[in-house]
């Protein structure tokens, strides 16, 4: 990584990697329901501890019924640019590890760790076709339960606004200039060899 360029990556790794980013200048414009399908089934092919696949996935399409109900559970900050976009996710996780009839049988460890590698997933696949995800926790989680009517026993790990690449000139002032692909920590900062380093 270099200050002239913070994508670029310091060892070989596939572009898709440095092409994923995560605007909030989204077009409005609409996506067709297979369209976001194929970044839902890419998440589905996520791994997971046992493979007990704890994540689940409730979206709304923009100018649908559901889209009013779900969008007004962000926060105000993170609903005024997101409503541009085309579709929201919300990712949640069951907390539990289930026998085959759904009763519980422990506490899943890794719950919202795999949950994040769905939508790891579902992000780089958004890239493939076109699109773009920007994650985000900035949501009234009570609120968000109620909406989506989700049990206890599920965590709503995130948010996801997804949707085309939209003019800047939309968002409020204070966020036109942020709207760029940024950087990340230096490798060596996060990686140490037989102990942590903090």
């Amino acid at each position: 990584m270099t200050a002239a360029d913070p994508r670029t990556p310091a060892y070989p790794i596939d572009p898709l990697f440095t092409d994923r980013w995560s605007p909030r200048a989204f077009d409005g414009g609409a996506i067709e329901p297979d369209t976001l399908m194929t970044l839902l089934e890419a998440a589905r092919w996520a791994p997971s501890a046992y493979n007990v696949q704890p994540w689940r996935f409730v979206y709304a399409l923009r100018d649908t019924p559901q889209w009013d109900a779900l969008i007004g559970t962000l926060i105000p900050f993170n609903r005024g640019w997101a409503a541009g976009a085309s579709a929201l996710v919300y990712i949640l996780s069951d907390r539990f590890v289930r026998d085959a009839d759904g009763a519980v049988k422990s506490e899943s460890y890794s719950h919202s760790f795999d949950a994040g590698a769905a939508w790891a997933m579902l992000a780089l696949q958004a890239v493939r076709s076109g699109l773009f995800a920007h994650g985000m926790t900035g949501f009234d989680v009570d609120a968000a339960r109620a909406a989506m009517a989700v049990p206890e026993a599920y965590r709503i790990e995130a948010a996801v606004a997804i949707g085309r690449i939209g003019d800047p000139a939309t968002l409020a002032e204070g966020l036109r200039a942020r709207e760029v692909p940024n950087g990340r920590t230096p490798l060596d900062q996060l990686v140490s060899e037989g102990v942590f380093n903090a």
